[in-house]
């Protein structure tokens, strides 16, 4: 069982004045031991204390967390520096954990056996993905055919004026597709895509992919794009109105005879300054483990990243099968930067 550490604290305006709060939390009380594991995670999944816990029944190393916002975790993580006492950043998103990447957070990550397991397209030298989601189309099934819109590109074009709802355009998943758009057709075509969604808006950006979800199955707009993990919770969730929208809406595989349908990651890394490397080399191993990608799958509505021993849950495959985009996950996450500036220049907030 793992031990939950202060969590951070929620930004309600200023990025700065959340830093200042967390200053105020203190250090993890994590000296470099042979039994402890520091681990800083930005997923904030109920069934994720499983694992934790089945880790530490395994090897008896017990796990000090804390929770928080990526930008968050990363900044003080920056602030430590050479003192800090984290061991490993969990997150979501390659464009997240680009971020960390770049600022050179992450080690070199050395394990034969990660080499093994994770596909080749789904790590870096620094880290690896451990579970995927694909960023699917969702559409209203009173007012939109899918054959209207088959690709990223068809919610673009001016036959989906005022149908378009879509969360910020400065959110990570978000950036993850339009860098694989840019990664695939270019920027120049990147742009003109973006531009054409931003004409397209029912609505200015606002809430998360649950809430596009709900407003195409209103019918305050025809189409989005989510996360399937979305999806899924929704369609294995009990509540009324959200068996309602999902009666409301249907489902399309997005770029089936091009590229492939976007997807995105939950990932982790082994940090530079790490006081207990081995324990947190040994960690990532286990989420490798069949054990662990079964929690992914079950608990949390994500594909696991491991082929062959462990299947998505019911919910997932109850969608179909498609074809992802096979772009390496490291080319995906060096081009967010570039798909932010595309969606500045086209207005998409």
């Amino acid at each position: 069982m793992s031990t939950r550490l202060p969590a951070l604290p929620r930004r309600n305006a200023l990025v700065a004045a959340s830093l200042t709060a967390l200053a105020c939390l203190g250090p993890l009380p994590a000296v470099a031991q042979s039994q402890v594991l520091n681990l800083y995670s930005a997923r904030h999944y109920q069934t994720d204390e499983a694992l934790y816990a089945n880790f530490t029944k395994a090897t008896g190393i017990k796990i000090n967390r804390l929770d928080g916002k990526e930008d968050e975790l990363v900044e003080r993580i920056r602030n430590e520096g050479t003192a800090s006492p984290a061991d490993i950043l969990v997150t979501v998103d390659a464009a997240r954990l680009e971020v960390a990447d770049s600022l050179g957070l992450f080690a070199p990550l050395q394990s034969k056996l990660l080499d093994e397991r994770i596909p080749a397209n789904l790590r870096t030298p620094t880290w690896v993905a451990f579970s995927t989601r694909a960023r699917v189309i969702v559409y209203n099934k009173a007012a939109i055919k899918p054959a209207q819109v088959q690709t990223y590109a068809d919610l673009a074009k001016p036959a989906m004026k005022g149908q378009v709802c879509m969360r910020s355009g400065s959110h990570p998943y978000n950036l993850s597709l339009g860098a694989a758009v840019i990664a695939h057709e270019g920027e120049p075509a990147a742009e003109a895509w973006a531009k054409g969604l931003v004409a397209n808006f029912a609505r200015g950006p606002k809430g998360g992919d649950t809430d596009q979800i709900k407003a195409v199955a209103a019918g305050e707009c025809g189409v989005t794009i989510s996360n399937t993990y979305y999806l899924a919770r929704m369609m294995r969730g009990t509540k009324a109105d959200d068996q309602q929208a999902m009666n409301a809406v249907g489902i399309v595989w997005p770029n089936q005879a091009s590229w492939g349908t976007h997807v995105n990651v939950s990932g982790a890394g082994v940090l530079k300054h790490a006081p207990n490397k081995a324990n947190a080399v040994r960690f990532m191993e286990y989420l490798a483990s069949d054990e662990a990608q079964a929690y992914f799958a079950d608990g949390n509505n994500e594909w696991p990243v491991v082929k062959g021993s462990v299947k998505a849950n019911a919910t997932l495959v109850a969608m179909g099968t498609f074809k992802p985009d096979a772009l390496p996950i490291g080319d995906l996450a060096k081009t967010t930067v570039a798909a932010q500036k595309v969606f500045d220049r086209a207005g998409w907030k």
